[in-house]
């Protein structure tokens, strides 16, 4: 059996570490991995401001060509393992138009990549909604309940599903279920089961993968991946391809539960 995982980070995340590829690479090697793809956070859309406290939610576009560089370099090293120049890109709504821009110009480097949702626009505002539990627990009471913020947030991953941005856009769809992450510290019971299942028959729909990732087994506001388990299932049994993602943001955290995504599904 082949083993892939299709979601890391690199020393050039702004918000994670700065182990070397190498260092990741090695470590894809040890544990039997024949196939990985580096998906950096891109560049947020032009025009967009970053709501984190630090502003270091992506990389710097004039980062974009030494990291395309520093992935080629690391293909030439290691010819013996597949590594995938890709990127993890934002579905900020509004900025769709700036977006395909921006995948204009990466498009022809892309050999992977991820659409996912972080940030939130609520009230003429932009929230990056998954950045801590008091930043949920902020917006909930904005909205006036949890319930609120998983609506917005299953909306926004169906509007990142239909949205034109070009043809370069991601062909995955990333943790479609990311608004679990704080799911022991609000502790409210949110029956989301047929907005889940919505969201997977419309990946199957359009053609994508889904990015099953292991990132939410970590978080103990969490503990389980995105999507659950039942999800995953069920996405199989649509025909929808399934992608293993680590959401490794260091060496060390790379391929974590990857052995049991491979034991369960396949």
């Amino acid at each position: 059996m082949q083993k892939r995982d299709g979601h890391i980070h690199t020393p050039f995340c702004p918000h994670g570490t700065s182990d070397p590829f190498r260092a990741y690479i090695e470590k894809a090697e040890k544990s039997g991995f024949t196939d990985i793809s580096f998906t950096e956070h891109a560049p947020l859309p032009e025009g967009f401001t970053d709501t984190t406290p630090d502003q270091d939610s992506g990389m710097g576009l004039a980062e974009l060509p030494a990291y395309f560089n520093a992935l080629e370099e690391a293909k030439a090293q290691f010819p013996g393992m597949r590594i995938r120049s890709g990127l993890e890109v934002d579905y900020i709504q509004g900025f769709e138009k700036q977006t395909a821009e921006l995948l204009g110009q990466a498009g022809t480097e892309l050999e992977d990549a991820i659409l996912s949702v972080h940030f939130l626009r609520c009230l003429d505002r932009y929230i990056c909604f998954d950045f801590s539990a008091g930043a949920f627990m902020d917006l909930a009471k904005d909205m006036g309940s949890v319930q609120a913020v998983y609506d917005l947030y299953y909306d926004t991953v169906e509007a990142s599903i239909l949205a034109d941005l070009g043809p370069h856009k991601p062909k995955r769809i990333g943790h479609p279920t990311l608004c679990h992450k704080f799911q022991h510290i609000h502790r409210e019971h949110i029956d989301d089961d047929a907005r889940i299942r919505k969201i997977l028959r419309m990946i199957k729909e359009h053609g994508y993968e889904l990015d099953v990732n292991s990132a939410g087994l970590s978080k103990p506001g969490c503990l389980e991946f995105y999507p659950p388990q039942p999800y995953i299932a069920y996405a199989r049994e649509l025909g929808i391809p399934l992608v293993f993602g680590s959401d490794a943001h260091s060496a060390e955290g790379l391929h974590k539960f990857a052995e049991r995504f491979y034991t369960e599904h396949y």
